[in-house]
């Protein structure tokens, strides 16, 4: 019988505490991380507004002079997503029903990577850090963006999501 224990499940690797454009592209190579799996809404777009920041686009595409770059999001807007997705000249799943493991999977078994050496960023406990924990991928949680792509000092849904999880695995996110 196999044991699963939910509270390493929603333990991110890494917690940022700060917007994506704050993780170092050093640290990731440290990590010896070959791919990125990124959310959209909340952690490169606020969930009103598809609009990418300067420091943010900025950053994913020095991004992709080091790592394969791809994006994956829960949203149903297949319209939303491409719009972000041809903006940064990547490919993109929309619709991708985290925390569930079955669409992220085909994506990781088409690239040349282990699991392990590819990270997902996401500024969502219960989806992001919970699919990529479950699939062995390295997990980064990051905080979630503003309308103009500040970090936003107090998500309301996002602490809670955290305190949750504080309750369940005894660690605070």
């Amino acid at each position: 019988m196999i044991r699963i224990n939910i509270k390493e499940l929603l333990i991110p690797h890494w917690k940022v505490n700060d917007k994506i454009s704050k993780i170092s592209i050093d640290d990731l190579l440290s990590k010896n991380i070959k791919a990125l799996i990124l959310d959209v809404d909340g952690t490169l777009i606020s969930g009103n507004k598809p609009v990418l920041s300067t420091d943010i686009k900025d950053w994913i595409e020095n991004s992709k002079k080091y790592f394969y770059t791809y994006l994956f999001s829960n949203n149903p807007s297949k319209n939303r997503i491409k719009l972000i997705a041809d903006e940064l000249d990547l490919a993109f799943t929309y619709s991708g029903s985290k925390p569930s493991k079955k669409k992220l999977k085909k994506i990781l078994d088409k690239i040349p990577y282990s699991s392990n050496e590819v990270a997902i960023v996401g500024d969502r406990v219960f989806t992001d850090i919970l699919v990529g924990n479950r699939l062995g991928m390295y997990t980064i949680l990051v905080d979630s963006v503003d309308y103009y792509g500040n970090k936003i000092e107090k998500n309301n849904f996002q602490s809670i999501e955290r305190y949750l999880a504080k309750i369940i695995t005894g660690d605070l996110l």
